[in-house]
């Protein structure tokens, strides 16, 4: 049977966080798929959950450079008098006008909340559509106000730079971001430190585990909910010309190795959806079948990383990483 409200429901121990995450905004509701299976599971995720899945949606369209950024057509080096790149950025258009949007629809027939890890400027330039992401329940957590080399900057700088992500994202849903994920997860030296310092419990760019883990930041506890490189659309379908068939079935063997190994330890799915490449037809498609996939199984959870933060930060399971990266 298929129940809602883990997000919220199951979170009732994350009553325990206020003092850790004052700032993390409400938790959005998330599905599990439950049977009578051993109870061993239940110490690893709220509600008996064996495995959780955990869907990044990234609202980048309107946020890109006018030109000189990645997209499927050929490079070109535009000369100074060619202020924008008017065919790359209809392609980054198709991800506000059609992609999200149809994903939004696709995420509410199954249940299943995400996280949209939004540009700043992506929000700012297409508020409806950001407002109306949070309305159906996702989080809007922080991905710069725009794309740019933060590792490159200042502390200084930097700082302006994260305080412009999260209030530009603020300004325009009321949600205030607690999460974070640099473009291609570029941190600087100082970001961690930074994101700490401004309130944010959790960041994603780390791809070194299959779980939630804690590190010390500023001696403090500081989430890591694991990003993707291999289950993500944009290296995948994009950078690698996967068929959505074949991405499929990437992601469905990823999953059943997690899966099989959540019955001894915990185990969190991370897959990466882009506005501009998921949100297509086919890949929607893809998507659907999937979430179908997953969903037969028992056990299985789908659940924001703002959640999977508050709850991992409570959890006396959860690993702590002596080393940071």
């Amino acid at each position: 049977m298929t129940r809602a409200g883990l997000g919220a429901g199951a979170l009732a121990a994350g009553a325990l966080l206020h003092g850790a995450a004052a700032n993390a905004q409400g938790a959005g509701a998330s599905s599990v798929t439950t049977n009578a299976s051993g109870a061993r599971q239940g110490q690893f995720w709220p509600d008996g959950a064996r495995l959780v899945v955990s869907i990044s949606m990234q609202f980048e369209a309107g946020g890109q450079p006018p030109k000189g950024t990645d997209s499927p057509f050929p490079k070109v080096d535009f000369p100074a008098s060619v202020p924008a790149d008017p065919a790359t950025n209809t392609w980054f258009a198709y991800g506000y006008r059609e992609g999200i949007p149809r994903m939004l629809d696709l995420w509410d027939r199954h249940g299943v909340k995400v996280t949209t890890h939004m540009i700043g400027e992506a929000a700012k330039r297409h508020p409806e559509l950001a407002r109306e992401i949070v309305a159906r329940g996702h989080e809007a957590s922080g991905h710069g106000p725009r794309w740019s080399s933060q590792y490159a900057m200042s502390r200084a700088e930097e700082r302006t730079f994260l305080e412009q992500a999260a209030s530009m994202v603020e300004q325009v849903t009321g949600q205030r971001p607690t999460g974070y994920n640099a473009n291609w997860l570029r941190r600087g030296p100082n970001t961690l430190s930074l994101l700490q310092e401004l309130g944010y419990v959790y960041h994603i760019d780390d791809i070194s585990r299959d779980e939630p883990f804690i590190e010390q930041v500023n001696g403090h506890d500081f989430v890591v909910v694991p990003y993707t490189l291999r289950n993500n659309d944009i290296l995948l379908v994009e950078g690698r010309n996967y068929s959505p068939d074949k991405f499929l079935e990437q992601i469905k063997l990823d999953f059943d190795q997690l899966y099989d190994e959540a019955g001894t330890r915990r185990r969190m799915m991370s897959v990466s959806a882009h506005d501009r490449i998921s949100g297509s037809p086919q890949m929607v498609r893809v998507w659907d079948e999937f979430l179908r996939y997953a969903k037969s199984r028992p056990d299985v959870a789908f659940m924001r990383k703002d959640d999977i933060a508050r709850y991992v930060l409570q959890s006396p399971l959860t690993l702590r990483e002596t080393e940071t990266i």
